[in-house]
């Protein structure tokens, strides 16, 4: 009886702590913030590369959560720290995949976009599948952890996703090459979504297991997932130019809805495409790219101003919680360290994997390009240099702990966890030296894109006018693929443009300088 008594009282102020226990946790979560954010500025104030932002932010968060794990705290105020990938996942990476999306500047992405689509999609997906090859050889030989076939493919997906803002930071600091700028930048950004979209390829096929037809299954499987997912998101992205068009928002007193519509839009592409089971990652990125090349446009110049340094802010918080939210929970959660093999050589693995990707892909883009447009070996070595591993693959392997059943699901985690502590702080530190052993730092990156991409050392095309034909059908093929180029510019600017802005077309924003980092350097249309 006693104890019915007092458990009103109880349930009566569990409401109160918890708010308690979450005001303590939102708090200190927000003084991990702004210590990261000015340790950060220290940081590149006084030039110190060793440690990056992003492993700083990785570091804090370490450090917080040992001190939490050894500690006292209380249970109630560790849940708000727990890395929930559906958080992740719905509210801290769209905003950080439209800003890439967003800023990206025409000029430099397109020029090397064949390139960028051939390491993005068919590189991961080289590296994906050697990955879970060699993990599944090394089960078989008794030298790592033994795992069903499609769960080492499913392992060397998550593990394929790259996070290189840290080196993309280093890389804008330094500056460097503008065509090996735009082959990071491309590559990481079109990367997450493929790893994505190979993760939950392989997760269906093991789920509805056909072993005559997976091969062809994934295949199908995801196909279907990023062409969907691209087109719902170039479809948001038009249907939202048209609509600024001519809605007639762009007055003094209906800014605020002008700014609060643009907004939306971005996450209505999301959650679209992943309510229809495709990749929102690849929809919202495609739709950054469209909004910021038809609807940006059709803002009045407050508006273009407000959502440039909205977005600019918004995944700037996003990526530093991202990196403090995964060292506090690295450090929270329970690890499996009886498999110290496996950790080993999946770290070994995923470098030849990458190495596979990165100059088996340049050697096939070299052989039908011409010399001056061949990718130097040294862009090759920092391009595979880059490929640290980040939040992507964290949060996947934190899914593939609820995917995968009997503790498989929790050595990936454990491994995962060790490979992106390892490249963060490692790879991340040195960035620095190794661009200025490799000789690619100063490469004219601050240069306006007009400038960077005329006669430099890169390996853009010049113009094809005529007078450096040989004659010889290779040539003869890309001039031909320059001219349909060309031609989908002309298509673009005399009438896509005219059709869903209310500019005429010549207006031409590609002079603008190139973004600095994925953060970016965004300006509106005065």
């Amino acid at each position: 009886m006693d104890e019915l008594q007092i458990s009103p009282a109880d349930s009566r102020e569990s409401p109160g702590k918890e708010q308690q226990a979450a005001g303590v946790g939102i708090l200190l979560q927000i003084m991990m913030l702004v210590l990261s954010f000015v340790l950060g500025h220290v940081l590149r104030r006084h030039r110190f590369y060793y440690l990056p932002e992003a492993s700083a932010s990785l570091l804090i968060g370490l450090i917080v959560g040992g001190l939490a794990n050894v500690s006292d705290t209380e249970t109630s105020i560790r849940a708000w720290f727990n890395f929930h990938e559906e958080f992740f996942f719905l509210f801290l990476l769209p905003p950080i995949i439209f800003q890439s999306g967003f800023s990206l500047q025409p000029k430099p992405f397109f020029s090397n976009f064949g390139a960028i689509v051939t390491f993005a999609i068919g590189g991961t997906f080289i590296a994906s599948v050697v990955t879970g090859i060699l993990v599944y050889l090394g089960g078989l030989m008794y030298l790592t952890y033994k795992l069903p076939f499609v769960e080492c493919l499913m392992f060397g997906a998550l593990i394929s996703a790259t996070d290189p803002v840290t080196v993309l930071s280093i890389f804008q600091e330094l500056g460097t090459d503008t065509n090996l700028y735009a082959l990071v930048f491309g590559e990481s950004v079109l990367n997450d979504a493929m790893a994505i979209s190979l993760y939950r390829t392989m997760s269906l096929v093991r789920s509805h297991s056909s072993s005559e037809q997976n091969f062809f299954m994934i295949i199908v499987r995801f196909l279907e997932t990023f062409v969907g997912s691209m087109s719902s998101g170039v479809g948001v992205g038009f249907t939202s130019a048209l609509l600024f068009k001519y809605a007639g928002l762009d007055i003094d007193n209906l800014q605020n809805l002008e700014c609060c519509l643009f907004v939306l839009f971005p996450y209505f592409s999301y959650m679209l495409a992943e309510g229809l089971g495709l990749s929102g990652i690849v929809s919202i990125l495609f739709t950054g790219i469209v909004m910021k090349h038809y609807t940006f446009s059709n803002l009045s110049d407050n508006s273009q101003r407000f959502v440039s340094a909205f977005f600019d802010l918004i995944s700037s918080l996003a990526e530093t919680f991202v990196f403090i939210y995964m060292g506090f929970d690295i450090a929270m959660e329970q690890h499996s360290w009886s498999h110290i093999g496996f950790i080993f050589f999946s770290i070994l693995f995923i470098v030849i994997a990458r190495a596979a990707n990165v100059f088996g892909c340049a050697y096939l883009i070299n052989l039908v390009r011409p010399t001056n447009r061949k990718i130097p070996l040294k862009h090759q070595k920092a391009l595979w240099y880059s490929g640290l591993r980040g939040a992507m693959a964290f949060a996947l392997s934190l899914q593939s702990v609820h995917d995968l059943p009997e503790g498989h699901g929790q050595t990936i985690f454990t491994a995962t966890t060790a490979i992106v502590v390892l490249t963060v702080l490692l790879i991340g530190g040195s960035t620095g030296t190794m661009l200025e052993a490799l000789e690619v730092v100063g490469d004219g990156h601050d240069g306006s894109l007009g400038e960077s991409f005329e006669g430099n050392n890169g390996y853009i095309a010049p113009p094809y006018d005529g007078e450096s034909s040989s004659g010889n059908r290779l040539k003869m093929k890309l001039k031909e693929f320059h001219k349909s180029t060309a031609s989908f510019t002309a298509l673009d600017r005399n009438y896509l443009t005219p059709f869903f802005t209310s500019q005429s077309g010549d207006e031409d924003d590609e002079d603008e300088p190139m973004i600095s980092s994925r953060r970016g350097d965004y300006r509106g249309h005065d």
